[in-house]
């Protein structure tokens, strides 16, 4: 069995790997960020060492049978409540997706730096950075279909006829505006009251030069772009 001191150092290294992940989930303002990851990481690895070397005294006893691999597998399964309550349906579009699947990954590391694979722990959470934000700018090298769809946020100055000029633009550019939902957005300076307007557009056009349109527009305080791979 390993000694005590081992078993918090893969408990330390679960913690900073778990953390790592969850604050690239924080950085992109996810429901499941920082302190989700890494109690998820901390408490499967908690459960694979318990469940590996907890039971030591009992082990070797009359009938006593014990098969720590099944940890992983409750592990496994259980993790699927926290990942299901992080998707939901909005607006016809499934969101979340990447997230829970974070979280799935953070789980996994846990149960591997718990059972003194720590090479393998770190190489799962390389291979999760790699996809995080490699993926992402490939995904937008590739042709989008006709029917893909793409939110943009665009933050402006009330009263300037931005509005109108955002919807021309995206036009413009090979979209085609699906969906408009706005909001007033909060501001210190009364003169400046600002607005957020959600455009949901459709099209093949190149979404990185509606932006730089937008973004250079008198008024524009702000632009945010929802990618299919940003969940």
């Amino acid at each position: 069995m390993p000694g005590e001191w081992d078993l918090i150092g893969r408990l330390a290294l679960t913690l900073a790997l778990s953390a790592a992940v969850g604050l690239e989930r924080e950085l992109r303002q996810k429901s499941a960020g920082l302190r989700t990851h890494t109690l998820v990481g901390v408490g499967a690895a908690l459960f694979t060492i318990a469940g590996g070397y907890g039971f030591a005294d009992t082990v070797g006893g009359d009938g006593v049978v014990l098969d720590p691999s099944r940890v992983a597998a409750q592990v496994a399964s259980g993790i699927g409540f926290i990942g299901g309550g992080l998707i939901f349906v909005r607006r016809d579009a499934v969101r979340g997706l990447t997230t829970a699947a974070g979280v799935w990954v953070t789980a996994a590391t846990g149960l591997t730096a718990g059972a003194g694979l720590e090479e393998l722990a770190i190489a799962g959470t390389l291979a999760y950075f790699a996809v995080a934000f490699g993926f992402p700018p490939l995904a937008r090298r590739l042709p989008q279909p006709s029917g893909a769809r793409t939110v943009v946020q665009v933050t402006y100055v009330d009263g300037r006829g931005v509005l109108r000029e955002a919807i021309a633009d995206c036009t413009r550019g090979g979209f085609v505006v699906a969906d408009i939902s706005t909001r007033r957005v909060e501001s210190d300076d009364e003169e400046r009251a600002a607005v957020a307007v959600r455009l949901e557009m459709q099209g093949t056009g190149h979404t990185d030069e509606v932006v730089a349109e937008l973004g250079g527009r008198e008024g524009v305080l702000a632009v945010n772009v929802e990618r299919p791979g940003d969940e």
